[in-house]
């Protein structure tokens, strides 16, 4: 089982990176949030999950033991893929989804593309008594609330390849194309000068208030 990776970062994309090492390059998921924590070219030490399938073999990215933990207990749910386990800590940071869960908090779950009334109600029922060790979990590099501060990046017009693909990304994770474009088109009023990753975050903020 491959638990961590350690190397140079050697590409990111908006739901995905490569860490290279021992030179083998591995391949990711991962949430937005995660992602924004690497940068290209610099080492970094990712946990990993890796999930083995009869037609497949997928490796998934976490910034700390509990994200990894959280993201395991999820897989536990009924209903519960890696899809949507993702698409639940795109929204949530680990604590504030523990917080939810634990106040039997159905509509705020809700905020989740891909989990309705019934999903939720499930969670919570299933999740209740496995995730009051989470609740404390430090919120540092919150997967709800990345900073939305940018560098020397270039103005992003609505319509260009970059923008094209933050949708589709959200898309990814559930929510459908009108809302994705909606968030984007939002989100670009505020934030001209993001970056494709800056804007995918800020659009998951806005899509998850």
């Amino acid at each position: 089982m491959i638990s961590s990776l350690r190397g140079p970062v050697i590409d990111i994309g908006l739901n995905s990176a490569v860490v290279e090492c021992g030179g083998v390059g591995y391949l990711f998921s991962a949430t937005p949030q995660t992602l924004a924590e690497l940068s290209r070219g610099e080492e970094a030490t990712v946990l990993t999950l890796l999930i083995v399938r009869e037609d497949s073999m997928s490796l998934y990215g976490f910034k700390d033991a509990a994200s990894r933990d959280l993201f395991s207990t999820l897989l536990g749910v009924s209903g519960v893929g890696p899809r949507l386990a993702l698409a639940v800590q795109s929204v949530f940071n680990t604590a504030d989804f523990a917080q939810a869960v634990t106040r039997g908090d159905a509509k705020a779950l809700q905020r989740v593309p891909g989990v309705g009334k019934r999903g939720a109600e499930r969670m919570i029922v299933e999740l209740k008594e496995k995730v009051s060790a989470f609740v404390d979990a430090a919120a540092e590099g919150s997967d709800g609330s990345a900073d939305l501060a940018t560098a020397n990046a270039e103005p992003l017009p609505y319509g260009s390849a970059v923008t094209e693909q933050v949708v589709e990304a959200l898309m990814g994770l559930g929510f459908n194309e009108k809302q994705a474009t909606a968030a984007v088109e939002s989100t670009l009023a505020t934030h001209a000068e993001a970056d494709n990753s800056t804007l995918l975050r800020a659009a998951l903020a806005t899509l998850s208030s």
